[in-house]
């Protein structure tokens, strides 16, 4: 049985999402859980098919069992007219075999984006990314008021999910309350996947 591990799956193109996957990544690891960062190729006129296997840089491809061993998933995306972006959707898409072995069921997973504007529609992305995982039976965390930095921040963070608002000149550094609560939410989602873990 191979240690557990959170992964955390994103997709990322000016690297805003990219900075919050490292954040998260760091929350895991904190609490004692090794993180997996992997994205996705993009789609369109450039499929996975005409691409190299790995990235000239950021983190490698995704493959199904990353995600079907992983213990923990945090998915990540930037907000796409207030929805997850169609390379994400399509990774998703493709791992029917894992929902129809429930092959993630019981575990759990949460949410993250970035946006243009502070009303660009991150909430509406982050809640409709939960609805794939909640048909693959995840257990959805998010980040409670308790953090104080939820009650604070002035630019992204959401109780649904850490998220980042890059302005319109797209400023993809992370504001402190930004990468605070990514980095709780990065604890709690291991802290929980351990705790499973234990019991199991």
């Amino acid at each position: 049985m191979s240690a557990p591990y959170a992964l955390i799956l994103y997709y990322s193109r000016s690297g805003s999402v990219a900075n919050l996957a490292k954040e998260i990544a760091h929350g895991c690891e904190a609490a004692g859980l090794a993180a997996k960062r992997r994205t996705v190729p993009p789609v369109g006129v450039q499929t996975a098919a005409v691409l190299p296997a790995v990235p000239t840089e950021g983190a490698p491809y995704c493959t199904a069992a990353d995600l079907q061993h992983c213990s923990a998933l945090a998915l990540g995306s930037p907000s796409r007219f207030g929805n997850i972006a169609a390379p994400l959707k399509f990774f998703l898409e493709e791992a029917t075999e894992l929902w129809l072995d429930g092959a993630l069921i019981g575990k759990p997973a949460g949410v993250f984006t970035s946006s243009g504007t502070m009303h660009g529609g991150q909430e509406s992305t982050l809640l409709s990314m939960m609805v794939p995982l909640l048909h693959h039976g995840m257990l959805i965390t998010g980040i409670p008021f308790s953090e104080a930095a939820l009650n604070n921040t002035t630019t992204g963070g959401t109780p649904y999910g850490p998220s980042h608002v890059a302005g319109l000149h797209n400023n993809t550094e992370l504001s402190a309350d930004e990468k605070a609560l990514a980095r709780a939410f990065g604890q709690r989602l291991a802290t929980t996947a351990l705790a499973l873990h234990k019991r199991s």
